[in-house]
């Protein structure tokens, strides 16, 4: 029905597999050992279960009786087993505790877990006698039209003394239709013993009811708890701006008064310290730590790295596995290279140091405190940047100290221009500035049509200069004045010349 080849209990559920919130609720009701039943694709499941649990195996998918019949050797000896089902992770702690007290409360021998649905469909139907007792559970494939018509569903999750269980399941037989053993006729046969008496707690939100078996149930369930994640991060006093558009998985802290801006996605696992803000359009995914008043800005995205107090990272940039001391400035469209094919490299980036826009860190490497670099270095591997250095340029050089107050020159004096003071240096025939004067320019060249003697058609030819020659104030002006065009006569002018 999930329409896919992952087993359905696998499926993510804003950052964990779906039955890890039966494994919760199991280890949060005080279960001494959890028992999990395991059919198709038991070799994908069984690795990404605690090693705490048991692990029972059932040979044929024969129904929910029958994976609890197969768990019946882990059975004997208890005093009440609390049954939970996998694609129900949407039961909060409070009822499945709730559902086990009024189990001991009311000396009951099985406590069902029901709801009221407008639209029953798909679900058990809770059946009862004339005083209001629970007699069975019908299911819908075995219902006649009026059991239909029950609103009462059976959600799944009971308590059940041992006893009475695993005596029901040595008689209950399979169904005529599919020829399963339902749980439900487990129920029923208890409700017809001697002396047995049948509880039922209702579920006070109708979405706990929720199984999930497709996707667009999935899609529902995932809703449902990405809200209650909301919602506990609003009560610890975060300012969440647009609880629609912004998707939190489970197990993420935040700081009070860090706000967090629309379309945000924090994955698993990630700290964020007070007094923050990250977003819009930010991505953080696993093993990120951001520490206090510390501002993530919009399309960042940040994977197994650590940020330090009071650090900006305000426009799109992309760390990963990098350290950030406090106080850095990281620019926009900045990066750590830190994967090279095979392997990631980690990044170390010093307290205050000031990252250009369009950096990128080739990791390994190191940016020592105070540290600078120019917009558009690229820093290779392995070449740190000292403390309180500058480098710029691709690959980034290290600058001399501007302390003296001079301009900023390479330190490699190979390929800087050697210039003495008072001597023109090589410019390609344009003026040098040497002692903070400008030099005269060049005379102005010609070329000669006289070929050289004892030279063919192809040479080069002699270049002369010509020298310019200033000339008088009137020429100019006689020159000015012939340039300009020639001034129409005017239309009495011609209007005279036309008499004559």
């Amino acid at each position: 029905r999930m329409k896919s080849e992952l087993p359905k209990v696998l499926h993510a559920i804003c950052g964990r597999p779906m039955i890890s919130y039966a494994l919760d609720l199991a280890a949060s009701s005080g279960v001494k050992q959890p028992i999990i039943v395991l059919g198709h694709g038991a070799e994908q499941v069984k690795p990404r279960l605690p090693k705490e649990v048991k692990v029972v195996m059932q040979a044929k998918p024969l129904g929910t009786g029958d994976a609890v019949l197969a768990a019946k050797k882990s059975l004997t000896g208890a005093g009440a087993v609390l049954i939970l089902y996998a694609d129900t992770p949407l039961l909060r702690r409070t009822t499945v505790q709730k559902l086990i007290e009024t189990h001991f409360k009311t000396s009951a021998t099985c406590t069902l877990l029901t709801a009221h649905l407008a639209d029953p469909s798909g679900y058990g139907r809770i059946l009862r006698n004339e005083s209001g007792q629970i007699t069975g559970i019908v299911e819908e494939a075995e219902a006649n039209t009026a059991q239909r018509a029950i609103r009462e569903i059976n959600v799944g999750p009971l308590v059940c003394n041992a006893q009475p269980l695993l005596e029901a399941l040595a008689v209950v037989k399979p169904s005529a239709s599919k020829k399963e053993v339902y749980f439900t006729d487990i129920i029923s046969h208890i409700a017809r013993q001697e002396g047995a008496k049948v509880q039922a707690n209702r579920v006070e939100e109708i979405a706990e009811a929720l199984g999930i078996n497709s996707r667009t149930e999935l899609a529902r369930a995932i809703g449902v708890i990405r809200q209650r994640i909301v919602d506990a991060h609003l009560h610890n006093g975060v300012t969440i701006e647009d609880p629609q558009a912004t998707f939190i998985d489970h197990g993420v802290t935040i700081g009070a008064d860090t706000i967090i801006h629309p379309y945000t996605v924090i994955e698993t696992g990630v700290s964020i310290g007070k007094r923050c803000a990250i977003g819009p359009f930010a991505r953080l995914r696993r093993g990120v730590s951001i520490a206090e008043e510390t501002r993530i800005g919009n399309f960042v995205e940040l994977v197994r790295t650590k940020v330090g107090p009071r650090v900006r990272i305000n426009h799109v940039s992309y760390l990963g596995d990098a350290t950030i001391e406090e106080g850095v400035n990281i620019g926009a469209g900045a990066i750590t290279a830190n994967y090279d094919g095979q392997n990631k490299h980690e990044t170390h980036i010093g307290k205050g140091a000031f990252i250009g826009s369009d950096t990128v860190l080739i990791a390994p490497v190191k940016v020592g405190p105070g540290g600078i670099t120019g917009a558009g270095s690229v820093v290779t591997k392995a070449h740190d940047v000292p403390p309180h250095g500058i480098v710029v340029g691709v690959p980034a050089r290290p600058l001399a100290d501007r302390a003296a107050g001079g301009p900023a020159r390479p330190l490699d004096h190979r390929s800087a221009a050697k210039a003495e003071p008072g001597v023109q240096a090589k410019t390609g025939g344009r003026a040098a500035r040497t002692n903070g004067k400008a030099k005269r320019k060049p005379a102005r060249m010609t070329v000669s049509t006289t070929r050289p003697a004892g030279r063919g058609p192809s040479a080069r030819p002699r270049l002369a200069p010509i020298a310019r020659v200033r000339k008088p104030a009137h020429a100019l002006k006689r020159t000015a004045a012939k340039r300009q065009p020639p001034r129409r006569p005017t239309a009495r002018k011609r209007l005279v010349k036309a008499h004559r």
